[in-house]
């Protein structure tokens, strides 16, 4: 995990994903146009928040750790760029966004 991950924590239900990445080429080596291509709906755990408060002030744990594979939906969510890591993109999405666990 690079130094500027570590100074990115999520709060309380939020989870920080970087998605896969589109596929540009088919396996013959044709060049998928951008427009053709479809959305990536697949991503990586990289941070996860303590969890939702409780009422009893205590925190519901999250039900993913980080580095697990998970199903996004197609909208929503909070795009992150990290400029100490060339512009890569991350994502902030609820625990209650995410659709399922792939494994």
């Amino acid at each position: 995990m690079s130094s500027a991950i570590k100074k990115l924590v999520p709060l309380f239900d939020r989870v920080l994903i970087k998605k896969f990445e589109a596929v540009t080429k088919t396996k013959g080596g044709i060049v998928i146009p951008e427009k053709a291509q479809g959305k990536v709906l697949q991503g990586t755990v990289v941070a996860v928040g303590q969890g939702s408060r409780l009422q009893d002030g205590s925190f519901a744990p999250i039900s993913v750790k980080v580095g697990e594979k998970v199903l996004l939906p197609e909208y929503g969510g909070t795009k992150v760029e990290l400029e100490e890591e060339g512009n890569v993109e991350y994502h902030l999405f609820r625990e209650s966004d995410i659709l399922a666990k792939v494994e």
